[in-house]
C-alpha cells in the first residue's frame, strides 16, 4: 500500500473521574461546580501551551470536551 497522499494525526484523550463526585455535590454543588471548572480550564491551558511548543504543528485548536 502507498503512503502517498495518506497524512496520520495524533490524538490523545483524557479522561477523569472524580472521586465522592455525588457526595460533593450533595455537600456544595456551587463549590463542587465551580472546582470542576477551574481544573478544566487548567487543563486546558496545559494542553494549549504544550501545543504552542510543538513545532511544525497546524493552526487548528483542539477541542477540550
Amino acid at each position: 500500500m502507498t503512503q502517498e497522499g495518506f497524512k496520520r494525526k495524533l490524538c490523545a484523550i483524557l479522561s477523569a473521574d472524580v472521586q465522592g463526585y455525588s457526595r460533593l455535590m450533595g455537600e456544595d454543588e456551587d463549590a463542587t461546580i465551580r472546582t470542576l471548572t477551574s481544573y478544566r480550564e487548567l487543563m486546558s491551558t496545559l494542553r494549549n501551551s504544550a501545543r504552542r511548543l510543538s513545532p511544525g504543528e497546524s493552526t487548528t485548536r483542539p477541542r477540550c470536551f
